[in-house]
């Protein structure tokens, strides 16, 4: 390759730049001193061709025109030899035979580039290997952009722009550069276990809902048959005609069943709390008759007892105590992630408490026992920084404020108020300032325990065997039973997802409605779907495990709770932790899709599920 005129080879670092700089002007004579135009003293990169005058990397009059002046000759650019345009220390980016790629450093990459010019033209009468052809490939399309930029480049432009270019160009003619990592989403299968009552469910899709309503004579028949002796069937993933198939429409009829004591056909039993404009009106016989009003409780003890022994044989998974004042929630062991019978009461008060007390009941407070736990562990950091006296004070007032057998010491406290106003008489303004009563100082001390009442944070947890305790105290309670107003002489009302002695098989109402809806400037036909009545836990599970297949994994669903059961997701203090799974509850009457979610702890804290939508058969949720 012959070298060209004003082309300098030898170029290696800026510090020959200046010593060249420095002998140009005493050697510009010397060059073009000969008449020919043609250096007298030739540089390792001429040659003595008459084609050497061209000056492909530096635009300008050439080294042998003899119509220029001394002073005004433009020198060629340093920087336009191929070695000088990468630097050392930038690698690069290189694919092997494999398929693996490896980093190199780029000026050694570029110093072979010579040596194999020879052995590519070898080479290309057989198969070149795919690193030989993608170095080749790339060096012509260098070749080619350089041998156009040479026409038009300044002095003043930068050659460290094509360096960039040369840089990212094998990355991306590398099949695997260019493909990227198809990431997927995240496939969410489930949504977590809801232990709320619900009073309502709307679902909403854009295929039709109407397969879910007016049932046939023999597919509802099948759908009440299949409840009662326990029988599922399976479902494909996705269905063409939901209206077609039967085997859907009859194990949505068996989805919408559940069990009701006392049922009265005129009146509605649930909701029972803040209940009273249903009852208006009403005729309600048992309200004056006491004999009816004994009747009524005597069945509906039984009914109880009934429920807690299938619970505790675990032929029931839960049943609630829907009462005018608050509402049980009884759990089988090895749901909702304990081992051990679990009952939760909300809300409650401090008269209820205080006599669960009496009856030797031992219960918890799961909420203020997490405020409290967060506050000392506050209050331990606190006083790891400061050891002040007045934390300490505080501490100990905060942690006096939250116990609940403060009436267990109400006679040695009134002693020590006494002695609390001992200053007065000692200043003798005892008869001038007013002695507060006793009753004063115990219900200021007892605000605390008094301000839970009917809130979220006042539910009650009760486990083991103080819950057999608990339904002891249940049928013996007078205060159960309303004594005066619309549901005087009522007794609660059990619900359950199996049959119960004395229970009556419910089922709740759907009713399927076609609508459109605007999206943005057109509108859209969209299905929707009602269900009213009290929606139970494995009910909600059972529908929406029917949604999937025929509404071909894309739904949405807004749900309405039962207010005071939705605290009823907390956690329970079980030290011993059920593992999923260890727990036999495959008599209990459930599908096994929602025994396995039942048995999970529930995540949602004291809150409720409000809204549910599936999209391409992953779940998302609100609470």
């Amino acid at each position: 390759m012959s070298q060209q005129a004003g082309y300098s080879p030898s170029f290696k670092r800026p510090a020959e730049i200046m010593r060249l700089r420095r002998k140009r002007p005493r050697s510009d004579a010397g060059v073009f001193s000969s008449p020919s135009g043609q250096s007298s003293t030739g540089s390792p990169g001429q040659s003595g061709s008459p084609q050497a005058c061209v000056r492909p990397f530096s635009p300008g009059p050439l080294f042998n025109n003899q119509n220029r002046s001394g002073g005004g000759v433009k020198r060629r650019n340093p920087f336009a030899h191929i070695e000088n345009t990468y630097s050392p220390k930038k690698k690069l980016l290189i694919y092997n035979d494999d398929g693996n790629a490896e980093a190199g450093d780029i000026q050694k990459w570029t110093e072979k580039e010579g040596e194999e010019d020879v052995s590519t033209k070898k080479e290309s009468r057989g198969v070149l290997p795919f690193s030989a052809r993608l170095m080749k490939a790339e060096k012509q399309e260098r070749q080619h952009i350089s041998s156009k930029k040479c026409l038009t480049f300044s002095e003043d432009d930068s050659l460290f722009e094509e360096e960039e270019e040369d840089v990212k160009s094998p990355l991306l003619k590398s099949p695997q550069a260019i493909a990227p990592a198809s990431i997927s989403r995240p496939v969410c299968t489930e949504y977590p276990a809801d232990w709320s009552l619900k009073t309502r469910l709307l679902f909403t899709s854009p295929l039709s809902l109407s397969w879910a309503e007016q049932p046939k004579a023999q597919e509802e028949a099948l759908g009440l048959s299949q409840h009662c002796r326990t029988q599922f069937s399976t479902l494909p993933h996705s269905l063409q005609d939901p209206r077609s198939c039967s085997e859907l429409r009859c194990a949505f009829q068996q989805s919408l069943v559940y069990w009701q004591h006392p049922s009265l056909p005129w009146i509605s039993l649930f909701p029972r709390i803040n209940a009273e404009r249903s009852f208006t009106g009403k005729n309600t016989p048992w309200a004056q008759d006491t004999a009816l009003q004994q009747s009524l409780l005597s069945e509906w003890s039984v009914s109880l007892s009934s429920l807690y022994s299938l619970l505790k044989a675990r032929l029931c998974p839960y049943f609630y105590v829907c009462s005018y004042q608050f509402t049980v929630l009884f759990r089988a062991a090895g749901l909702g992630g304990s081992s051990n019978i679990v009952a939760l009461i909300s809300p409650t008060t401090r008269g209820l408490r205080v006599r669960m007390k009496a009856e030797g009941i031992e219960f918890s407070l799961p909420l203020v026992e997490e405020r409290r736990k967060s506050r000392e562990s506050r209050e331990q950091q606190n006083l790891t920084v400061n050891q002040g006296e007045e934390e300490q004070k505080e501490k100990e007032e905060e942690c006096s404020e939250l116990k609940e057998d403060s009436d267990c010491q109400a006679d040695d406290e009134g002693e020590n108020d006494d002695e609390d106003f001992s200053w007065l008489k000692e200043m003798g303004v005892q008869d001038k300032i007013k002695k507060p009563d006793s009753i004063t100082i115990q219900l200021r001390k007892e605000g605390h325990a008094v301000s839970l009442d009917h809130k979220p944070e006042s539910v009650v947890c009760v486990e083991g065997s103080h819950t057999f305790t608990l339904i002891n105290f249940l049928i013996n309670c007078k205060s159960l039973v309303a004594a005066a107003g619309s549901q005087a002489g009522l007794p609660p009302t059990l619900l359950a997802p199996i049959a119960f002695r004395g229970a009556t098989m419910q089922t709740l109402k759907a009713r399927s409605v076609n609508v459109k809806s605007q999206v943005g400037s057109t509108y859209q036909n969209i299905s929707s779907l009602e269900i009213t009545g009290p929606v139970l836990p494995s009910s909600l599970h059972a529908i929406t495990n029917l949604l999937r297949p025929a509404q071909k994994g894309n739904f949405s669903a807004a749900l309405y709770s039962h207010t005071p059961t939705a605290v009823m997701n907390i956690h329970s203090n079980d030290k011993q932790q059920c593992a999923g799974g260890s727990a036999d509850l495959s008599g209990c009457g459930l599908h096994p899709a929602s025994i396995q979610q039942l048995q999970q702890t529930s995540t949602l804290g004291k809150s409720a599920l409000t809204h549910i939508t599936m999209n391409n058969f992953s779940y998302n949720w609100k609470n």
